[in-house]
């Protein structure tokens, strides 16, 4: 698919840095495709249109089938009345012609139409052609495997109970005492179904240590059922043994996955399989005997990947409300003008986070009508978000969401916003010597994990702008969320929380140029809300005047 951006320019000079800046753009967005509601909240939000029209197709079914069955109704108990009142009689009721003649025109005919009647077909045809109208619209199963994901991630950031998670709340065990982080106002609690589908996506990715919780689960939620048929579940109390079995058995636990793989058989005698896996269990078990209880604690796997993963976690869980840090007596807040006159009448809220690396919070930077056009702006052209890869750039696992670029020339309002910026940095904003407004809504357990957004490598696709690497960050909070989201900054050992039309300004770079090592940061897992935020990054060139270098190279 091809993506043109029109500019409306003054020379052939602007033209040719707007055409770099063209070519950057359309190298980091990707077309949009299935697979991809998960990524953004504001997309599972238009799912709930989507399951509207089918509830509505859905009753219309069950109103024409409920005409067809109460007419059978009607039929069956004027047939029973006969035999009630009429036929206890036989000899005395074939007597009467009439009768006689209803009885055999009945069995000729009258039955015949009602078994073979296509009314039965015709309704359910009409519900199915109704349902493959909004089926290009529906999630897909890469969908349903992503916000499974989405909810082991919370799960693990913010050592969520699964038994909690399974009965609509969020809660953790702190000092023994199960708390609640958030509880919302209505709550949804899970299926054993429901918890099955999270564990069967775990199983299938060898993901043991997720499948144990959330299949022990959903086993409990089926065995309580007793057995209870639901039309719409995909899993039952048979699937779920046969798979929490096996994922006991990967995790070492050979003496339950033989106690499952028993309670298995009697349900399903003729399972040669089970019989063939209770066998195995024996004879590990005969050669190397439990010590106890056929409990084990489950030892969640290292990553491979996140080494700072016991901090970043940390930092999210503190939901960003951190008392200690404010005692430091060199961080402040005050009203903001940078000497700027624009903003002598009206100074910015600062709120200084940290000093090193250099962190500010600028309250109320944007008004709610300002947040709403931007989000409404982006909303048509966003995209899964990606993260360099070499030279170039793919999605990736550890960022969910979706993001989309606006301009100044398109988008009024970030002309608006780029002249604010400038005003409280005093640097350069405007393309190329910075990029587009980058607008992101995240997804279900939606995050982007510890990253610098200065390039670390000379191939990075950052210096495809030509106009150096990104010198500072200037992130735009359009939304409020009820849990998690903050930003944490892993090495420096905070984390910044989200606040409603607030923005976030760092510096990636030191005056030397090089990278600085603290703005290692990550944006939480969002556990409940909607996050909206908008990025400007500015790049070195054109900041000559504005951030100067140091007589000191390390500083």
């Amino acid at each position: 698919m091809t993506y043109r951006i029109l500019f409306r320019h003054r020379g052939i000079s602007v033209f040719l840095k707007n055409l770099q800046i063209l070519v950057f753009i359309n190298f980091i967005v990707v077309p949009p495709s299935l697979g991809e509601i998960y990524t953004s909240v504001v997309n599972v939000q238009k799912a709930i249109s989507v399951e509207k029209e089918l509830l509505s197709h859905l009753r219309t079914y069950i109103e024409d089938e409920t005409l067809r069955l109460n007419d059978i109704k009607r039929f069956y108990a004027k047939v029973a009345d006969l035999h009630s009142h009429v036929y206890h009689s036989p000899v005395a009721a074939m007597a009467n012609p009439l009768v006689a003649y209803t009885l055999i025109k009945r069995l000729q005919s009258e039955w015949l139409n009602v078994v073979h009647s296509n009314e039965a077909h015709e309704n359910s045809q009409a519900f199915k052609s109704g349902f493959e109208k909004e089926e290009g619209r529906l999630p897909n199963f890469e969908d349903l495997e992503g916000a499974a994901k989405g909810l082991m991630r919370l799960q693990d950031v913010y050592s969520l109970r699964v038994e909690g998670l399974a009965n609509g709340l969020f809660q953790r065990v702190t000092a023994g005492q199960t708390m609640d982080i958030y509880r919302p106002a209505v709550i949804v609690p899970l299926s054993g179904d429901d918890c099955f589908q999270v564990g069967k996506v775990a199983y299938e990715m060898e993901d043991f240590y997720h499948s144990v919780q959330w299949l022990e689960e959903a086993a409990r939620l089926f065995r309580r059922a007793q057995g209870e048929w639901i039309t719409e579940d995909e899993g039952n109390l048979k699937d779920t043994l046969d798979h929490l079995a096996y994922s006991h058995f990967k995790t070492g636990n050979i003496s339950y996955a033989w106690v499952l793989s028993q309670e298995l058989l009697r349900y399903d005698p003729s399972n040669k399989r089970v019989s063939r896996n209770i066998e195995k269990y024996e004879k590990l078990l005969a050669a190397s005997p439990p010590i106890e209880s056929h409990h084990t604690v489950l030892q969640r796997p290292n990553s491979t990947y996140l080494h700072t993963r016991h901090v970043y976690e940390r930092l999210c869980q503190t939901l960003g409300s951190q008392p200690k840090h404010y005692e430091n007596p060199g961080l402040f807040c005050d009203y903001f003008t940078n000497g700027n006159p624009g903003l002598i009448l009206e100074p910015m809220k600062r709120e200084v986070v940290s000093l090193e690396p250099y962190v500010v919070l600028y309250h109320s930077f944007v008004s709610d009508a300002e947040a709403e056009s931007v989000k409404s702006s982006a909303e048509p052209g966003l995209r899964r978000s990606v993260v360099a890869s070499g030279e170039t750039q793919s999605a990736a696992e550890y960022r969910i969401s979706k993001s989309a670029w606006l301009n100044d020339t398109t988008h009024p309002i970030v002309r608006r916003l780029d002249q604010r910026i400038t005003a409280l940095t005093g640097l350069t904003v405007q393309p190329p010597y910075a990029e587009y407004l980058q607008v992101v809504n995240y997804g279900i357990g939606g995050h982007y994990e510890p990253h610098f957004d200065h390039a670390t490598s000379e191939s990075s696709p950052v210096y495809k702008l030509k106009t150096g690497n990104r010198l500072a960050t200037f992130m735009i909070y359009l939304s409020s969320v009820e849990a998690g989201g903050s930003t944490a900054f892993i090495y420096a050992n905070f984390s910044v929380p989200v606040v409603k039309n607030a923005a976030v300004f760092w510096w990636n770079l030191h005056r030397n140029g090089q990278g600085n090592g603290d703005t290692l940061h990550a944006g939480c897992p969002v556990l409940v809300g909607d996050k909206w935020v908008a990025n400007k990054w500015v790049h070195e060139h054109g900041q000559e005047f504005h951030r100067p270098c140091s007589f000191d190279p390390e500083e």
